[in-house]
């Protein structure tokens, strides 16, 4: 079996904007090195300062050099039906592969991270980057952040963990059926393999334990490695795949109550590799309150967090539309409704369609008896259900609770309780936030589930 171990030098972190500056691969037959190449790349494109200072390559020093479609047949031999070996794999490769691609070949090669294999075969150092790592080792690493030299290193490092691989662990890793080649550098395999194949939520974590991404899943497992099989070679997935060191997960009975937790824990911890989520909030609700006059007053303002809110909605559109529904059904003024302003009188008291409370000709006392029962109306309109569904495991099933259409929570009962006993279902329900958005994915699915939903009788 051969190695080939590569290092190469970029322009930039993004294969598809970004060109390769210098090259070196080790051709290892297990024990030595048997074969070298190495050279200075022409990008064909400007090498960014900070690029320059970090390696030492000038834009003058691959002025001469050859472009990478002059030497892509050379490369290409030497990587050929050998083991792509580099300290953070994905990375080199994703480079290599897409430039010979542009090439006309297609590089089909299997992959070892030296530094996943060094978490497995030398654990407990503090640090697996390749500097601090050969310096803990007592590797000596010349001319570090140049192809030459990082490659040099990382053929040692090869040896010592072919070396200190007594069990087998690199061939296993290179088995087709193992998804070592795929898993991000600092993610043991581990947590995989202890990852359910039930619907959930997952957490990705940084090496500080900082959650840097949370998903939904029908099968937590199957979601998760499909995050890291996928074939795009953008810095953004680059970086990501760098930052995940542990995964956590929680178990749910339902997707629906995966989607549910999914969108609460984002709103929690906004994490910074989520967006969909973190963007939505409820922009107006409609408001009642009692004026100087004694008049109450409905209207439509922004949300405010613990308001005491009569309905809470996404546009402005929508909050009008449904005032405007309660003052015609329930002969509302529009003026005390804030739906006509700069009037003395409402355009509707000349139809007739008012009372004239604008006008303070109808005492609140009438008045008020009519919007008591506009919101009566609106709160009876309300939706109030439970939704029994699948448990996590075959002893249980879960249980959604809607009460005046707003979500209040959810939580897991026994197969042996009564669902008819409100308190007991009430009892076993942790609370959730509630918003548009969660409360129209359940509603969505009420309407789907017919048979799933427990209506509950209307409050007083």
């Amino acid at each position: 079996m051969l190695y080939a171990v590569v290092d190469i030098e970029t322009t930039g972190g993004q294969p598809s904007g970004n060109g390769i500056t210098e090259i070196s691969i080790l051709v290892h037959d297990g024990l030595k090195v048997i074969d070298e190449y190495e050279t200075l790349i022409n990008p064909d494109q400007h090498i960014p300062d900070y690029i320059q200072v970090l390696t030492g390559i000038s834009n003058e020093m691959v002025e001469n050099a050859p472009l990478f479609s002059e030497v892509a047949s050379r490369i290409y031999d030497m990587l050929h039906n050998k083991i792509f070996v580099a300290h953070n794999v994905n990375f080199d490769f994703s480079f290599l592969k897409h430039q010979l691609a542009q090439s006309g070949y297609q590089l089909q090669s299997k992959k070892l991270c030296t530094v996943r294999m060094s978490r497995k075969l030398l654990p407990g150092h503090a640090s697996y980057s390749l500097g601090k790592l050969c310096s803990a080792l007592k590797i000596n690493l010349n001319n570090r952040h140049r192809a030459g030299g990082d490659a040099a290193a990382t053929a040692i490092l090869l040896t010592m963990l072919l070396e200190k691989d007594t069990e087998g662990v690199i061939h296993q890793s290179l088995h087709k059926a193992s998804k070592e080649q795929v898993l991000p550098p600092n993610l043991s395999k581990s947590q995989i393999d202890a990852l359910p194949s039930a619907p959930g939520v997952y957490y990705f974590k940084d090496q500080k334990g900082t959650i840097i991404y949370i998903g939904k899943a029908i099968d937590i497992k199957k979601r998760v490695c499909s995050h890291f099989a996928g074939t795009k070679i953008n810095k953004q997935r680059q970086d990501f795949m760098r930052n995940v060191y542990q995964i956590d997960f929680t178990i749910c009975g339902t997707e629906l109550m995966a989607l549910i937790l999914e969108a609460t824990e984002i709103q929690k911890y906004w994490p910074e590799n989520n967006r969909a989520l973190k963007k939505f909030e409820q922009k107006y609700a409609m408001y009642a309150f009692e004026d100087q006059k004694g008049y109450i007053r409905i209207g439509i303002d922004k949300y405010k967090k613990n308001s005491n809110a009569l309905y809470a909605f996404n546009s402005l559109l929508s909050a009008h539309s449904m005032l405007r529904g309660l003052i015609s059904e329930h002969t509302l003024c529009e003026k005390l409704c804030f739906i006509q302003k700069d009037r003395s009188a409402c355009t509707a008291y000349e139809t007739e369609n008012c009372h004239g409370a604008c006008l303070g000709l109808e005492h609140p006392y009438s008045y008020n008896l009519r919007v008591k029962a506009a919101i009566a109306h609106l709160k009876s309109a309300l939706p109030s259900f439970a939704l029994i569904d699948s448990g996590r495991n075959e002893e249980e099933q879960s249980c959604l609770w809607v009460e005046e259409g707003k979500f209040h929570g959810m939580g897991y009962i026994s197969f042996h309780t009564d669902v008819s006993d409100l308190e007991t279902l009430k009892s076993c329900i942790v609370p959730y936030p509630s918003n548009d958005y969660i409360l129209n994915m359940i509603l969505g699915y009420a309407e789907t589930h017919p048979d799933k939903r427990l209506e509950f009788p209307k409050t007083a």
